[in-house]
């Protein structure tokens, strides 16, 4: 850790702070409006203010190392204040308390985070109060909140949509301590860099594809049940289907033969149809097109610059690029083409 002074509002006073990503400056501040608007331009605009009326310890950092849909952030407040960013909107915030406490308010419940025991995690759609308590300082962990309703829908068989995480996390579970793992080893990797040496944009891209799993599969949200559902894992699915699913995921790219998939499953044509709308709530085609999207955004994100759209879309077994592409955008939120200009 580097180590930063911080000026104090009396002349020659300082509070020495151990950070983290020192290299990535933003907001460095005594003045609590200065902090307000500047932190706001990063994050989003809030009401910030001290606790007590004259704040005397008051100060703000914030550092953050910026990637393509996420940034990692270091900030800290001298003393204690008061947050209210109402609304994210636009992304969601993991807020892991390295010092101090912090009290987290949301329409259905209070959380209490400190260090090593909980964090909290934001999203945009849930209103939002905070009180950072005695000198709090968090790692933070911003994602775009279109990368996490695009992968949730994706993993859920579903359209986009609004995703709700539960905002406690405990810290001691493996799920979390695994999701902190991969943040220390995206800020030391940031700090080794520096701010003039920015990661590629496949090694970019990895860290993303890896916290988004990291998130979804680790902390309960609003459609943990359907991508459970979706993906197999709900224990009464019945072994006939989980037969069928399994053999249209591996043939994905092939023509669907219902009486083939029957006869792989063990059951009747009817049957089968009538089990995925019953267990999985679409039907056997709607899930055959949504594995196809999957893999034309995974072939998308891996694809050089230069690549043919309408090559990959026919080896995946697209044969209507019109109807193809309606569908992308309706999934993921834009066109195929966005996807492919995003990430190059």
């Amino acid at each position: 850790m580097a180590n930063a002074v911080i000026p104090r509002t009396a002349p020659g006073q300082a509070i020495p702070q151990a950070v983290r990503l020192a290299a990535f400056r933003r907001v460095a501040t005594c003045d609590i409006e200065e902090a307000a608007e500047q932190v706001g331009r990063i994050f989003c605009p809030h009401r910030l203010a001290p606790v007590t009326a004259s704040a005397p310890d008051f100060h703000a950092l914030h550092n953050c190392a910026d990637f393509d849909g996420f940034s990692v952030n270091y900030v800290s407040y001298g003393g204690s204040v008061s947050i209210d960013p109402g609304c994210l909107e636009r992304f969601f915030l993991l807020q892991i308390p390295l010092a101090g406490a912090a009290r987290i308010r949301t329409a259905s419940r209070d959380i209490e985070s400190a260090p090593g025991v909980a964090a909290s995690l934001l999203s945009p759609t849930i209103p939002t109060q905070m009180t950072w308590q005695d000198g709090c300082a968090q790692l933070i962990l911003l994602v775009e909140r279109k990368l996490v309703e695009q992968r949730a829908a994706a993993l859920a068989g579903r359209a986009v949509q609004a995703v709700e995480f539960e905002p406690a996390v405990d810290l001691a579970t493996t799920a979390a301590r695994a999701l902190q793992e991969q943040i220390a080893t995206l800020v030391d990797l940031a700090e080794r860099n520096g701010p003039d040496r920015r990661l590629s944009a496949v090694a970019a891209a990895d860290h993303r594809e890896a916290l988004l799993d990291a998130l979804l599969a680790g902390q309960r949200h609003s459609l943990s049940a359907a991508i459970a559902t979706f993906s197999g894992q709900i224990e009464t699915l019945p072994r006939a289907l989980r037969r069928a699913r399994d053999c249209l995921h591996a043939s994905a790219t092939e023509p669907l033969d219902l009486v083939q998939l029957a006869e792989a499953a063990g059951i009747g044509v009817r049957a089968l149809q009538l089990g995925f709308q019953r267990h999985f709530g679409v039907t056997i085609s709607q899930m055959l097109l949504d594995m196809r999207l999957a893999h034309l955004n995974a072939r998308l994100r891996s694809a050089p610059p230069d690549a043919r759209i309408i090559e990959i879309a026919f080896d995946l077994g697209f044969t209507h690029l019109g109807r193809m592409s309606g569908a992308y955008r309706a999934k993921f939120g834009e066109p195929p083409s966005a996807t492919l200009r995003r990430l190059h």
